[in-house]
């Protein structure tokens, strides 16, 4: 599996940073990426697309496409694809690893607190004064990525349709995204005026790693080792009837059709940790969820804290602190080490097909699709912003969005202190007034 690092980038116009460079963004990023997907992909958008221009927007929009196509968190892969695009193998694994980090030792404390003392109001505040900032962060991105992606009225068309299944009608999102795809086809064949790309086309990356068979087997096998050693220790040690096992082949089997993000899939969790496994309640499961969003990093985090809920509760011969922390770390490890391996196989492909012409004006349609779809996200995450459980207008929080997204749109002004201001009048909010 052996590759080099790529030090030309000639679509981006900034130089390529060093690792070391890298290494302390991604690092930056797991601590900032609250939002879900939507407000995860819009900072990752603005920081490496429109503020520090490491990747181009075409190549962002290309990675983008090609992860919303992948079972799993979305926002996370594409974390990996773009650590992967600036320094390949190593570089995917540390992006992709620092944007879940973070949050899986926040989550670990919390969900500790959880259950040891039930009281994590002050968490929910902090989260309560983010939200708007994070909305803001969306819709500034929703405007950028449309303004480019929505090139003439099919585009637009296509993006509306897609919001409209999505939001209105509730189509799974990998039908509308394969559909788009379908369509992109077509329509280069039929309607190139329309589907063609209106950017200028990008060379294509002569430095990615071939495509061989042999690396591809070489990830396979490294891969599913890393996947499945761990639950074959844990077998040996407490037994497959133990919770612990259950829950490493269960997330296991879930890693694997959680097509749509955390949304799609986490009706299908709740159900079955609930009322098969037993190894929570339906409350808790809310309350893990409302946890898994005050966290940075991927909702779909909200598994681990099902993970240790489940093994405090079930702890066998262990403590339920051992139990606990063993539940998440294993659910925690068969959700995301899947993701690794399907963006380092597959972003040699898709890298390598970027001058495909078919292919460029499915993806085409695919970007007007998912431009949609993130309405869609940035609608749900608004109303629940803004109207939190059917109350009035928050006007404070309208206000915050109003506010951040000047700053950002008008003025430039970076999102760490925008963050960092917002969680801490989220606390006044709720402590003073």
């Amino acid at each position: 599996m052996s590759d080099h690092i790529s030090t030309e980038m000639p679509e981006s116009k900034n130089p390529p940073p060093s690792f070391r460079e890298a290494v302390w963004f991604w690092l930056k990023l797991g601590f900032i990426s609250f939002g879900g997907p939507s407000g995860q992909i819009a900072i990752m958008h603005t920081e490496l697309v429109e503020r520090r221009k490491w990747i181009s927007e075409q190549r962002f929009l290309h990675a983008l496409n090609f992860c919303m196509l992948l079972p799993g968190p979305e926002a996370q892969q594409l974390a990996t694809y773009c650590g992967w695009l600036l320094h390949r193998t190593v570089g995917g694994i540390v992006a992709g690893a620092l944007f879940v980090m973070p949050s899986a030792f926040l989550l670990w404390s919390l969900s500790y607190i959880y259950m040891a003392y039930g009281d994590v109001q002050w968490v929910v505040a902090i989260f309560d004064g983010l939200k708007p900032a994070v909305l803001a962060i969306v819709l500034a991105a929703v405007i950028r990525i449309g303004g480019k992606a929505l090139k003439n009225p099919v585009m637009w068309v296509l993006a509306g349709l897609s919001f409209a299944l999505i939001y209105f009608v509730k189509v799974p999102f990998p039908i509308i995204v394969f559909g788009s795809a379908l369509i992109g086809l077509l329509g280069g064949i039929y309607w190139k005026n329309y589907f063609g790309t209106t950017a200028p086309e990008e060379s294509v990356d002569e430095s990615a790693p071939k495509s061989s068979l042999g690396r591809a087997l070489t990830i396979c096998a490294i891969g599913g080792l890393l996947w499945f050693i761990p639950l074959l220790g844990i077998a040996m040690w407490l037994g497959i009837e133990g919770t612990h096992f259950q829950e490493g082949l269960f997330f296991s089997k879930a890693a694997m059709v959680t097509f749509g993000g955390a949304y799609a899939v986490l009706p299908y969790v709740g159900q079955q940790a609930v009322e098969h496994y037993g190894w929570l309640q339906a409350g808790q499961m809310m309350d893990g969820l409302g946890l898994a969003e005050t966290t940075p990093g991927p909702l779909v985090m909200v598994l681990q804290f099902v993970g240790f809920v489940g093994g405090w509760q079930n702890p066998g011969p262990l403590s339920p602190l051992a139990a606990g922390t063993l539940g998440a770390a294993i659910t925690t490890w068969v959700t995301f080490v899947p993701c690794f391996i399907w963006i380092l196989l597959g972003a040699p492909h898709i890298e390598r097909l970027r001058g495909n012409r078919k292919i460029s004006s499915a993806l085409t349609a695919v970007t007007a699709a998912v431009v949609g779809v993130i309405v869609n996200l940035a609608v749900w995450f608004g109303s629940h912003t803004l109207w939190p459980e059917s109350a009035a207008l928050d006007w404070g929080g309208l206000a915050t969005t109003v506010v951040a997204f000047a700053l950002m749109v008008r003025w430039k002004v970076e999102i760490l202190p925008i963050v960092l201001a917002a969680a801490t009048l989220g606390v006044l909010r709720y402590f003073v007034f």
